[in-house]
């Protein structure tokens, strides 16, 4: 959403869940934000499923009701949400941009929710396919992806890489950080893992890695269908703390007050090549060191340019104890380090420059066709 509303010469409609997914509070339609009603679920059982078909049925609903675009740009992070962009494209004879923000079918293969041999991965990867085959281009957020989608046959001239992105302008603080720190209750060296806390985020090796050093703080903000589980899981551990949602302008706030950004994922081989995580980038931007489990895309990109410190999977204790130990001053380049860079080569300028090319391109290629 951040990158449309920047797009210079261009209007937009985004349509979205009524819920929001990392606060778990209602969102309200405003110009450009048009939510729509989704069944509830709680874990991921069939009642997700309702979810994603529900939101499939309403954002097509919603999207034939809007005046024809010029292009519709569907992102998914599952695929009905792809189907409902497709159909709405077609019917309005719009070109179709696809996002991939995760490999679905394959993504629930590699976590342990869907057998490869079931009808229900062949379905969805026949729709995978499909909706390949008729995007008019294929935006892709990690590099490591690439190779994945051409092998499912898309030709590389129709592929762009537009990763997450974020700005240190936008990270700001509101106040001094001895006020901020008081304010989250922040009283000794303190790590901040800020998203959601699903099952591919792996959350169990936090909790982990916190009990074993106990000279660290850890505190996880944010909200999701393990949560509830992952409170009773630390309740005897004395230096885990969690917190409720905050608003994204709270973010700057909240980061500023921290010591070190956490990533963790769960122990998955697919996210060490197809993740593109905004709160990695929102930590680099905030002047936050960064923390993660995660090798391989995210790994790489933290290791060289020197934002942090990247631990095997299983091993996030090791990376906790090196910033407890770690002086004030190496934490602090480590931060400036990854401002620095994310500012420099991955900004939402940026990625708002290369979105904007991406879409005139598919819009005049559009208008170049034959009826």
């Amino acid at each position: 959403m951040e990158l449309f509303s920047r797009l210079p010469g261009w209007s937009s409609v985004i349509i979205a869940a009524r819920r929001n997914l990392t606060t778990g509070l209602p969102q309200r339609a405003e110009p450009g934000f048009h939510p729509v009603a989704v069944t509830p679920y709680r874990g991921n059982g069939l009642g997700r499923v309702f979810n994603w078909a529900s939101f499939a049925v309403t954002a097509t609903a919603a999207g034939l009701r809007q005046p024809r675009p010029d292009v519709v740009y569907a992102s998914s992070p599952h695929l009905l949400a792809g189907l409902a962009g497709w159909i709405v494209a077609a019917l309005r004879s719009a070109p179709l941009v696809l996002e991939v923000r995760d490999l679905w079918p394959r993504v629930l293969v590699d976590m342990g929710t869907l057998a490869e041999e079931s009808s229900a991965y062949r379905m969805l990867e026949r729709l995978e396919r499909f909706l390949y085959r008729r995007a008019d281009r294929v935006v892709i957020m990690a590099p490591g992806v690439r190779a994945t989608i051409e092998a499912k046959g898309v030709a590389p001239e129709r592929i762009a890489f537009i990763p997450n992105a974020a700005d240190p302008e936008d990270f700001v603080p509101g106040a001094a950080r001895d006020t901020l720190r008081q304010h989250y209750g922040f009283t000794r060296r303190t790590a901040v893992y800020a998203g959601a806390h699903g099952p591919a985020n792996g959350l169990d090796l936090l909790l982990d890695a916190a009990r074993a050093v106990p000279e660290l703080d850890v505190v996880l903000v944010g909200s999701g269908a393990e949560k509830p589980r992952l409170q009773t899981a630390a309740a005897e551990i004395r230096n885990v703390r969690f917190l409720d949602p905050v608003p994204k302008t709270e973010m700057p706030d909240l980061l500023h007050a921290a010591d070190v950004g956490v990533h963790v994922l769960a122990d998955v081989k697919l996210f060490r090549i197809g993740v593109s995580p905004n709160k990695v980038f929102d930590y680099m931007a905030a002047g936050l060191p960064i923390v993660t489990n995660s090798p391989g895309t995210v790994g790489d990109l933290v290791m060289s340019t020197g934002a942090g410190l990247v631990t095997p999977p299983t091993d996030l204790a090791h990376g906790l104890g090196q910033v407890a130990q770690a002086s004030t001053d190496e934490l602090a380049k480590m931060g400036t380090t990854g401002r620095r860079w994310i500012g420099e080569n991955q900004s939402r300028r940026a990625m708002t420059a290369a979105l904007a090319s991406l879409l005139t391109s598919v819009v005049d290629t559009a208008a170049d066709e034959p009826d």
